[in-house]
């Protein structure tokens, strides 16, 4: 059985009980279930995103981590020993086998680095690397995760910011892409609603336990993702999101996707966070303008003085972070009957004055053409209906002086 399947959630099996899961022994330094608990354990002692305490587990192994942890020995060279008591309290009340029965009762499951679940990019954030994950639905994080793209903005988003929001997330499902967002009030509800929307997959990345949809007013939409995409989180069944653990989680976003699009952001904005972390990583950074007045679009706009890409839909995006080929459309203006004019005709068409007539004579002056020419050209001008000849002169037509005034074309 691999170990992502340890909590029943996963296609691999049932999960055996508390009591086996303690026999497979908390502090052993092999096997799979041992490393396993290990993980929930210090899941449960260290913050997300602890680089000091990542440190220790590379070095040590998590079996020894384990060890100190539960022996209650002396504080680490260079550690504290208030943050090592805060740290051995806390390994007091770890209940890694607790957890695991509590995660799989909400339908959750933990994925561990070296799981074939394992989604590999997250290793790029070094000693900053997640423990593990704890994860609510039933499709594969690591394949998700190859193709994805997180959308992340204000919570105080415009009605503006929620459209455009919706609108790229649900141009991205379509396009097949998966969208990651943080499960928020504001951009991310919306893009998570765009995804669902257009019948595709999305995953909320939380601060908080993945059985304890935050904030409560998303209940709803958490639970819906959780059916039709998935729900992850590094912190156990039941902890509590805390402002600084929001703003760990946003590496977890930027790590997970292969690009980052922040729609609406004020200057001290978290979804900025998430877009520094994706550049750190060397992932794809884009931003959608707005009002240039607009202090919600203040920190996309400065994004987007650096080295973001402006970005305008989903197409633009997929450019981007899609395969070789995936090119967003030309972006042109309409194409005018005036367009259509050979250059020859189209320079005869610009000597003419404005309401004056001229003769052919002068018109070939002002090309400058021979006065043959220009005679043909202003007979073909006249059958498409650009200009009109009065006496030995020639003079643009009524509707042709409303198009240029107006910026329209004839025809």
């Amino acid at each position: 059985m691999s170990r992502a399947g340890v909590t029943g959630s996963a296609p691999t099996g049932s999960a055996p009980t508390g009591a086996a899961l303690t026999g497979a022994g908390l502090t052993g330094a092999g096997g799979p279930d041992g490393e396993l608990l290990g993980r929930v354990f210090l899941t449960r002692v260290l913050e997300p995103g602890d680089g000091t305490a990542g440190r220790w587990v590379r070095e040590w192994g998590v079996g020894e981590m384990v060890r100190r942890l539960r022996g209650g020995g002396t504080a680490p060279a260079g550690v504290s020993g208030q943050r090592w008591a805060g740290l051995l309290a806390r390994a007091r009340q770890a209940e890694p086998e607790r957890d695991l029965e509590v995660a799989r009762a909400a339908g959750a499951r933990f994925v561990c680095p070296g799981d074939a679940e394992w989604p590999g990019q997250l290793d790029g954030l070094g000693d900053g690397r997640p423990l593990g994950l704890w994860v609510r639905g039933r499709a594969g994080l690591r394949m998700w995760a190859l193709r994805s793209v997180a959308v992340v903005g204000a919570r105080a988003c415009t009605e503006y910011g929620a459209h455009m929001a919706v609108t790229l997330a649900a141009g991205l499902a379509e396009r097949g892409w998966v969208v990651v967002s943080g499960g928020a009030y504001g951009i991310d509800g919306a893009a998570h609603r765009g995804a669902l929307g257009a019948g595709g997959a999305t995953v909320a990345v939380l601060a908080c336990g993945v059985d304890r949809p935050y904030p409560r007013g998303h209940t709803q939409l958490i639970n819906r993702i959780a059916e039709q995409g998935l729900v992850v989180g590094e912190l156990p069944p039941g902890d509590h999101p805390t402002p600084s653990r929001f703003i760990v989680r946003n590496r977890v976003i930027a790590a997970l996707t292969r690009g980052t699009v922040v729609v609406e952001a004020a200057l001290r904005s978290g979804s900025l966070v998430t877009a520094r972390a994706a550049q750190r990583l060397g992932r794809h950074t884009m931003g959608v303008p707005g009002p240039a007045t607009s202090a919600q679009s203040a920190g996309v706009h400065e994004l987007l003085r650096g080295e973001a890409t402006l970005v305008t839909d989903a197409a633009e995006v997929v450019e981007l972070v899609g395969d070789m080929g995936d090119l967003a459309p030309v972006r042109r203006g309409p194409v005018l009957p005036r367009d259509l004019l050979a250059p020859g005709a189209r320079q005869v068409l610009a000597a003419l004055p404005g309401r004056e007539c001229a003769t052919a004579r002068e018109i070939a002056r002002g090309v400058p053409t021979t006065e043959d020419d220009a005679i043909a050209r202003l007979y073909e001008l006249g059958a498409l209906g650009y200009v009109e000849r009065h006496g030995d002169g020639w003079k643009l037509t009524r509707q042709a002086m409303t198009s240029v005034r107006g910026g329209r074309d004839v025809c």
